[in-house]
C-alpha cells in the first residue's frame, strides 16, 4: 500500500502536469486561432505596404506600425539596456550582502508591480508634458524602457547566477581581483544568458500597449524620421482596428505577423538560454 506521503508527492506532480497541459492547450488554441483567421490575408504586399482605404486601416499593410515597434524597442533598450546591466552586476557581484541592495531589490519589485498604464501616464507628465517632447518616438521609447529596467536587471542577475560558483572561488584563491575575473572569465560566460535577457525584453516591449497610448502611438504615421514625431505600432494598430472594428480581416492578420514576431523573439531568448545551461552543464 503506498504511503500517504508517496501519494500527496504523486499528486502535487500530477497536478503540475495538468496545469502546465491546460497553459499549452491554451497558447496552441491562440496560436491556431490566429492562423486560421489571419494566414490567407498575409502577403508581401501586406508587409511592406502601408495602411490604406477608408476608413484608414481597412486596406494595404503594416510596414509603418512594424519599423515604428522595431524602433521603439531598440530605443528602449538602448536607455535601460545599460544601466539594468551595471545594476545586474552591482547587485550579484558586489552589494548582495549590503543593505543598499535589499533596498535597490525591494524598488525594483515595486517598479515590476507598477501597471504599464502608470507608466505611460507618468512618462505623459513628465516627457509629453512637462519636457515639451510632445507624442513622439522618444517619450515612447522611455515609457517602455522605464517599464522593462526590471525585467532586465532580474534576467541579467539571473544569467549571472548561473555561472558556476566555483570559477569565483578559483579566481578568488589564485588572488585574481574580482572586477579582472567579471571582465574576463564571467562575462564571457553570461554574455548568452544576457543576449537572452536582452531578447525577452524586446519581446515585452514589443507587445505592450499601454504604455505607448498616451506617449507615442499615432493612428497613422510614416516610418519615423525624427525622436519628436509620433510613429504607428503593432501593438495600437491591431488595438484601433479591433476596437473602431476597421477591418476584421486586417486586424486578425495584424495579429499574425505580431504573434510571429513574438514568438521568434522568445524561441531565440529560450535557445540561447538553454545553449548557455548546457555550455555551464559541460
Amino acid at each position: 500500500m503506498m504511503k500517504p506521503r508517496h501519494l500527496l508527492d504523486r499528486l502535487f506532480i500530477l497536478s503540475l502536469w495538468i496545469a502546465a497541459l491546460i497553459v499549452i492547450t491554451i497558447l496552441a488554441a491562440i496560436i491556431l486561432y490566429l492562423f486560421s483567421k489571419g494566414s490567407s490575408f498575409i502577403s508581401l504586399d501586406f508587409i511592406l505596404d502601408r495602411p490604406q482605404g477608408s476608413p484608414l486601416g481597412s486596406a494595404g499593410g503594416v510596414m509603418p506600425a512594424i519599423m515604428g515597434t522595431i524602433w521603439l524597442v531598440l530605443l528602449a533598450l538602448l536607455a535601460a539596456g545599460f544601466p539594468a546591466l551595471f545594476t545586474a552586476i552591482y547587485l550579484n557581484e558586489y552589494g548582495s550582502q549590503r543593505k543598499s541592495s535589499r533596498i535597490m531589490n525591494i524598488l525594483l519589485q515595486s517598479m515590476a508591480s507598477v501597471p504599464s498604464i502608470i507608466t505611460g501616464l507618468f512618462i505623459y507628465a513628465l516627457c509629453v508634458v512637462r519636457l515639451g517632447w510632445g507624442i513622439s518616438l522618444l517619450a515612447g521609447s522611455m515609457a517602455l524602457a522605464l517599464m522593462i529596467f526590471p525585467v532586465l536587471v532580474v534576467s541579467i542577475r539571473e544569467a549571472l547566477r548561473s555561472v558556476d560558483s566555483q570559477t569565483r572561488l578559483a579566481a578568488a584563491a589564485l588572488g585574481v581581483s574580482k572586477t579582472y575575473s567579471l571582465r574576463r572569465i564571467i562575462l564571457p560566460q553570461a554574455i548568452p544568458g544576457i543576449l537572452a535577457a536582452f531578447l525577452l525584453a524586446m519581446g515585452y516591449a514589443a507587445g505592450a500597449t499601454a504604455p505607448i497610448m498616451v506617449t507615442a502611438a499615432a493612428i497613422v504615421a510614416p516610418a519615423p524620421q525624427s525622436l519628436f514625431q509620433p510613429v504607428m505600432a503593432l501593438p495600437y494598430h491591431l488595438y484601433i482596428l479591433f476596437n473602431e472594428h476597421v477591418s476584421m480581416q486586417q486586424a486578425y492578420a495584424t495579429a499574425l505577423v505580431l504573434l510571429i514576431l513574438l514568438l521568434s523573439i522568445n524561441a531565440l531568448a529560450l535557445y540561447l538560454r538553454s545553449w548557455q545551461e548546457r555550455k555551464q552543464a559541460g
